[in-house]
């Protein structure tokens, strides 16, 4: 039989209170409810209940406000906060400010009795106040749907602890997103974020990224190098497409994992590494495994706490709240504000999205740089998703393989200022020339170099690290531009 107890409601919506009141009573708890913030106190400092349930938002008093006035008069009171305003900065602040758990509205009933039973029958602990007052402002995942509530929550409750987080999802679905999230708003915030990617980095020289190498210890190894371990010292390594990384490395990164302790390439003094590992992948390990391509000893070192993003076509009611999300930052960008017409949506949520958040994203900073219209049309978002369906890619349409870098330029504007038949073409020509050729560019670079990044970033005349963010943006599959080169 589960625990019985006092259990004290805060609501400002009168069916909920019933519905919690009846649902509650029924169970054998002796309730007590009412609408606002300050009885609530009342009730807690002098001493009555067992468990708080509590909206966040009500007239007089914000319940994350409150919180911690609760959690300092009685701090093994477990509160309990539902929240119509479901975002994922709303699950860290419940989990920051001490609550118990954090349910998304409207909520299922069954999944609240089930943590009311739970929170009754734990012994009484005092959750830690994780606050930080330096704690960032912005808003690192978008949506609202179910799936993505799981995930915020799951992340609430992964943010101050260590443990080891396996991240799986299809291509373009926010698996690094989700990591620098893990990152920055745990407790290893103060430490770097070292992400490397796999895919990215030819087989033969993984181990000396991750691990460093001393001087000599092969050929043009002139000098002692630091590896990714050393970089994230302190706070977090993030090991990107982890599928793709030969045995040999495998083997290395299974003796950190299990010793805490590595040596560089060449080296033979072990080095102390403390860092918490995120990997992530859009592969099936298990079958890896099966095929003898992955250890299953790393897999389970790995899969500590797994976490699966779901695509974008699973979640298509994030659709609106994703485009504004993106439009918002194409104007932080230089970018005009845009929005799309309701039937523009309804297909956006109809389309499959094999891209995933990735591809919407690039869609709408297309939209908002190539159309000078306020509104975009439902016929333009079905052309732009019919060009995505045939997998054109960018200046494809505009520009011919067999041309020279200028000829290809003058070529594509001659077909750019002729699409407008005389009539100035909207503004904006350099968002668009930029659009159509800077994917094929980098892509040409990344091919030309088999998936070198150094090699490509000074094939353009780039930064490295700009290199990575212009592949990350333009969504360039370096795995497939590394075995085509």
């Amino acid at each position: 039989m589960s625990a019985r107890g006092n259990i004290l409601v805060a609501d400002d919506d009168a069916a909920i209170r019933t519905v919690l009141n009846q649902a509650l009573s029924r169970m054998g708890h002796d309730v007590r409810v009412t609408s606002n913030a300050a009885t609530l106190w009342r009730w807690v400092a002098a001493g009555e209940g067992d468990l708080v349930i509590t909206d966040v938002v009500m007239p007089d008093e914000n319940a994350f406000d409150m919180l911690p006035r609760i959690k300092k008069a009685r701090p093994e009171l477990p509160v309990i906060v539902m929240s119509a305003q479901n975002t994922f900065m709303t699950a860290i602040r419940a989990s920051e400010t001490g609550a118990y758990e954090y349910l998304p509205k409207p909520f299922d009933l069954t999944e609240l009795l089930s943590i009311v039973n739970r929170a009754l029958a734990e012994p009484r602990r005092p959750k830690v106040d994780h606050r930080h007052d330096d704690q960032p402002d912005s808003m690192p995942l978008v949506g609202r749907s179910a799936a993505m509530q799981d995930i915020y929550r799951m992340l609430a409750r992964m943010m101050q602890t260590d443990l080891t987080v396996m991240i799986t999802g299809e291509s373009g679905t926010g698996k690094e997103l989700v990591a620098r999230a893990l990152h920055e708003y745990g407790r290893r915030r103060n430490g770097p974020f070292v992400a490397i990617n796999m895919a990215a980095i030819p087989r033969d020289l993984i181990e000396s990224e991750l691990f460093g190498h001393e001087k000599g210890a092969f050929t043009g190894a002139q000098n002692r190098s630091t590896g990714r371990f050393e970089q994230a010292e302190g706070g977090t390594l993030f090991l990107d497409e982890i599928g793709d990384m030969p045995m040999e490395a495998q083997t290395r990164l299974l003796r950190v994992l299990q010793q805490g302790e590595y040596t560089t390439v060449g080296g033979r003094t072990p080095i102390k590494t403390d860092v918490r590992i995120v990997a992530a992948t859009n592969k099936d390990l298990r079958a890896l495994i099966s095929q003898g391509l992955f250890r299953e000893d790393l897999f389970y070192r790995l899969n500590v706490v797994p976490l699966r993003l779901p695509a974008l076509r699973e979640r298509a009611e994030d659709i609106p709240d994703l485009v504004r999300h993106f439009f918002k930052q194409g104007v932080n960008e230089g970018l005009q504000t845009k929005r799309i017409s309701a039937g523009g949506i309804e297909l956006m949520k109809r389309y499959p999205w094999p891209g995933n958040v990735r591809e919407l994203e690039n869609l709408v900073r297309r939209l908002a740089a190539l159309y000078p219209q306020d509104e975009i049309s439902a016929e333009i978002i079905e052309g732009e998703l019919k060009t995505g369906e045939q997998q054109v890619v960018p200046g494809g349409n505009l520009i011919p393989d067999d041309l020279s870098v200028g000829q290809a330029v003058e070529h594509f504007l001659q077909r750019y200022f002729a699409m407008f038949a005389g009539e100035l073409p909207p503004p904006g020509l350099y968002q668009r020339i930029l659009a159509e050729v800077e994917y094929p560019l980098v892509l040409a670079s990344m091919t030309a170099t088999r998936g070198n990044q150094i090699k490509a970033a000074e094939l353009l005349g780039l930064n490295r690290n700009t290199l990575r963010k212009k592949i990350r943006e333009l969504g360039v599959n370096v795995y497939k531009a590394s075995r085509a080169g």
